[in-house]
């Protein structure tokens, strides 16, 4: 994206999501269930208009590094989380993978 666009990412617990912004604009989010110290993301989404160019990776980082900072682990059901993690390895220390492999068999 364009270096003056701003990007801003907001964990929204009350929603289990967390919102994903471009200028303001609501540019869709990663939906996530709190099971324990675990977040579960289920589903990530990036309006169409923002696809390609960044934004789901933004929302990914954030999203990872504010689950860092929690203390919780991450199970990536959804896959573009899962994928994001299999491209970033420095978040693969995060995944439950036991619990992820319960989830996805």
């Amino acid at each position: 994206m364009a270096d003056d666009v701003t990007i801003e990412v907001e964990d929204r617990p009350q929603e289990g999501r967390f919102a994903v912004f471009v200028d303001g604009v609501d540019a869709g989010g990663a939906e996530y269930k709190r099971e324990g110290g675990r977040r579960v993301f289920d589903h990530t989404e990036v309006s169409d208009r923002f696809e390609g160019k960044g934004v789901g990776g933004a929302l990914a980082k954030a999203a990872l590094k504010a689950t860092r900072e929690a203390g919780d682990q991450v199970v990536p059901v959804c896959d573009f989380m899962r994928e994001y993690i299999e491209r970033h390895p420095e978040y693969q220390d995060l995944v439950d993978e036991e619990r992820l492999a319960e989830m996805t068999d």
